[in-house]
């Protein structure tokens, strides 16, 4: 099937954009108690002498903090609750167990929609990406540094834990905004410091460490992967700003992750995610109704998880074949040579 005009999507989705309420708070209160279930579970595991069940429970919670942090995105998108209070409150809580300062974030991520797959306007909130021409114009030490970048032991390993363990805690790319930027992420950070201290003095440093620790690393390394392969795919789409339209962008900028259940629930439909680009005010657990009202999106830049792997060596955007490439791929392009 081909792609309906781009014009009709503001309208046709526009059914989808409200919240209901009480699936908002069903959703809310089951992912949070679970997480928080698993976190007690793996405490008295460790206190049990059981540390490799302890660790081992990590897992299953880093999942849900993923969800969690889901919701969080909603909020900051404002299709989480009617309210705008309702929605910002709930992400400032959830933002103290995500590491992520909701404000700061939520502006960030709004950069991030307004300019997403334009090449033009590469910025705050996105995976830092080059094209070749870039590249190899760069001189020799920072293109190892951008090599060392892309690697996906450091993209995925070293960089999610560095990013929301390290960065956040201060406004990168908003320190001369004013002061509510530093307000967020200063605030996140003392109330977690605060929190995490009390949890050390009250059950130990060891379980806090081995699970809630673990956990964030986890689910940070997931966050980062999902972000990575909703914009980073082959097949996707991007254009400079004389080209660039906004639902064009959405729907070939930003990719369907066909997840298999129950990776699609953990997740929170978030691989629907060219439909999220073109409507971020449709709640979450609305985006499978619009693929199934309107199949001919489900095929549109859709990548299943096997598949999504080869992306990781995706590294540069080589304009004049229109894709991405990797480090590898620019010796056989002709400007390489």
């Amino acid at each position: 099937m081909t792609d309906p005009k781009p014009a009709d999507w503001s309208r046709r989705l526009t059914d989808y954009k409200r919240p209901h309420l009480g699936r908002s708070i069903f959703e809310l209160a089951l992912t949070g108690t679970a997480l928080i279930a698993l976190w007690a579970l793996g405490w008295v595991a460790f206190h049990a002498g059981l540390w490799w069940l302890a660790l081992l429970i990590a897992l299953p919670s880093a999942a849900f903090l993923v969800r969690l942090f889901m919701i969080q995105h909603d909020c900051g998108h404002g299709s989480f609750f009617e309210a705008k209070a309702a929605n910002d409150w709930t992400g400032r809580i959830i933002g103290l167990f995500t590491l992520t300062p909701y404000d700061y974030w939520r502006r960030t991520h709004a950069m991030h929609h307004a300019t997403s797959g334009n090449l033009d306007r590469r910025g705050l909130g996105v995976i830092e990406m080059l094209t070749v021409e870039e590249y190899l114009a760069l001189p020799p030490l920072k293109r190892l540094g951008y090599r060392l970048y892309r690697n996906p032991a450091v993209m995925f390993g070293l960089g999610p834990t560095f990013v929301f363990f390290l960065q956040q805690r201060i406004p990168i790319g908003l320190m001369n905004e004013g002061w509510r930027p530093w307000v967020s992420t200063l605030g996140n950070t003392a109330v977690v410091a605060a929190a995490l201290g009390l949890m050390m003095w009250l059950l130990g440093v060891a379980p806090v460490i081995l699970v809630n620790f673990t956990t964030m690393v986890v689910a940070a390394t997931i966050g980062v992967w999902l972000f990575f392969v909703q914009h980073q795919f082959e097949g996707v789409a991007w254009a400079r700003n004389k080209d660039w339209k906004r639902d064009d962008a959405a729907l070939h900028g930003s990719s369907h992750y066909d997840l298999p259940q129950p990776l699609r629930w953990l997740t929170a439909n978030i691989g629907i995610h060219h439909v999220h680009h073109l409507s971020s005010r449709i709640p979450f657990y609305r985006l499978p109704q619009v693929l199934k009202d309107h199949p001919e999106l489900h095929g549109v830049s859709r990548i299943g998880l096997w598949e999504s792997f080869r992306n990781a060596r995706l590294a540069l955007w080589d304009e004049a074949g229109q894709r991405l490439v990797s480090f590898r791929e620019i010796r056989s392009l002709p400007r390489a040579a």
